[in-house]
């Protein structure tokens, strides 16, 4: 027991980037999002090939990453998830809440690719990450066969129904989103971004999604997108 020993100091070694420039809209969980594609970008002292050797063997690989936008010096030992309506308290360790003691996520993903660039040197383009444009990744980790559970209980989650909306999308807006993100955004808004707790039809929502601001309205499982504008963080 080293009840005394001082803990180490961890630091980013990567940042991802992707088209969810805001919180909201971003899957609850990594892999429900197939076409979410991304980019992993190091910092220029991990920039060593020899560091990824082998890595390309593997299909998929863990994120240990950090809520970056939720930390802080405080924390509560219970949160209320917002899939159970916001109203239902749990304790903190039974969640996937990014309000937690060292603020930190961890996520399975698919690695497509590793491109060794002459300026980044060697990026991971990976699909399926849950993670914010920008936030910091402290370490990955090879995915195996073995990290696979199908046995698992799921806890809360497994009474939660998973469903998928119908997207109404009128053309004179699918015309402003470039052809290539067209299935990805549409996949976004399938899977309902709303918090759990919000259901008014007549509510407008924004979605930042890379460079557009899209707005739509859900109507029990329709949801119809009424406008898209240019993204300006400025003016959320």
């Amino acid at each position: 027991m080293h009840e005394d020993k001082v803990t180490a100091e961890i630091r980013a070694i990567a940042r991802i980037h992707n088209d969810f420039p805001e919180k909201f809209g971003i899957p609850h969980q990594s892999g429900r999002l197939k076409e979410q594609h991304a980019r992993i970008v190091f910092e220029p002292e991990y920039r060593v090939p020899e560091a990824f050797r082998g890595l390309e063997e593997y299909t998929h690989i863990w994120l240990i990453w950090q809520f970056s936008e939720n930390v802080r010096d405080t924390w509560s030992p219970t949160v209320r998830p917002p899939r159970l309506g916001g109203n239902v308290r749990k304790g903190v360790f039974a969640t996937r809440s990014p309000f937690r003691p060292n603020s930190l996520g961890l996520s399975s993903v698919r690695l497509d690719k590793i491109e060794f660039q002459r300026d980044l040197g060697p990026v991971l383009y990976v699909s399926g990450a849950d993670l914010m444009d920008g936030t910091p990744i402290f370490d990955i980790k090879p995915y195996i066969p073995s990290d696979s559970h199908p046995e698992a209980s799921g806890g809360f989650t497994d009474r939660i129904e998973d469903h998928k909306l119908q997207v109404v999308f009128p053309e004179e807006w699918l015309e402003m989103i470039p052809e290539e993100k067209r299935r990805a955004l549409t996949e976004v808004l399938e899977n309902d971004p709303r918090p759990g707790y919000q259901s008014d039809p007549d509510r407008v929502y924004g979605l930042a999604y890379g460079k557009k601001n899209i707005r739509f309205q859900v109507n029990g499982s329709v949801l119809t997108v009424c406008g898209i504008s240019e993204y300006d963080k400025n003016k959320r």
